[in-house]
């Protein structure tokens, strides 16, 4: 299957999810336990199981994903935006327990008259549920920041942020390379399956010595049903990541539709989250 990859120039910046197309991070020091209270640790072993099964079904399907770049003036107002069609699909797999992962893109639809301006390139936010592999959450502490109910959902609120050091889930890519990303943010998590709705994350600093100012990535998970199979699958629905590097500003949107298993062309059914 060909990979074809939307624009991108000079500000070449590649954010991807560990074990992504483009960057696999590398475990800078042997990952340690993970720190958390003894009354999230349950929750934290069944989303580690949930997740594992999601990104396994993840790979079981593909997608129709429409990316629009959005480049704002120096104003805060919007100075261009375009749009692409792609058929998506992930695949996922764990030699040796650890994830490996390759995104793959086929252009359907491009913008009518694109312009020569700098754009951002953003990969991998589809697997930001990595956090919570087993792989890699002991690179991460975690804490309890509450309840919440979303939708009929008794839902935790966890708060992760990455150890400096070990392994991270994601990464810059500028002129050639890696820079692994310190993140920290809140994860909304149903008590009682385990299962992420939704992953709200951002840098834990600046890094603006290597031009990057600020990282904000929402990603939105859903139900989708298919004829055949009793259970949905959860699947990325939307990730928003914007991007502020010392004189740029990007904002970057995934849009995940038309999800069909490789055996079977039967549309999905996507219910209602937060």
């Amino acid at each position: 299957m060909v990979t074809r990859r939307f624009r991108t120039s000079w500000f070449w910046c590649a954010l991807v999810v560990a074990g992504g197309a483009l960057v696999t991070p590398r475990a800078l020091r042997p990952a340690e336990a993970r720190v958390t209270s003894s009354r999230l640790d349950p929750l934290l072993d069944r989303t580690a199981a949930v997740v594992e099964k999601s990104l396994l079904e993840l790979s079981d399907v593909a997608s129709r994903e429409t990316v629009t770049q959005t480049k704002f003036g120096k104003n805060g107002k919007v100075e261009y935006k375009e749009s692409s069609l792609f058929d998506y699909l992930v695949l996922f797999q764990t030699p040796s327990g650890e994830p490996t992962m390759v995104e793959s893109r086929l252009a359907k639809e491009g913008p009518r008259k694109p312009r020569n301006i700098p754009l951002l390139l953003t990969n991998g936010f589809s697997t930001m549920l990595l956090i919570f592999h087993p792989y890699y959450a002991g690179g991460f502490q975690f804490a309890d920041l509450g309840e919440e109910t979303v939708d009929g959902r008794v839902c935790v609120n966890v708060h992760f942020q990455h150890v400096k050091g070990l392994r991270s889930t994601t990464a810059l890519l500028l002129g050639g390379r890696e820079y692994p990303l310190d993140l920290q943010g809140t994860a909304l998590v149903d008590k009682s399956s385990g299962t992420v709705l939704k992953i709200d994350a951002a840098l834990e600093s600046s890094m603006e010595d290597v031009g990057l100012r600020s990282l904000e990535i929402e990603v939105q998970y859903a139900p989708v049903s298919f004829q055949g199979v009793a259970q949905p699958y959860w699947l990325p629905v939307t990730a928003t990541i914007d991007v502020e590097s010392v004189h740029q500003h990007w904002r970057n949107q995934h849009q995940f539709t038309a999800y069909h298993r490789f055996e079977t062309s039967v549309q999905e059914k996507i219910g209602t989250t937060r």
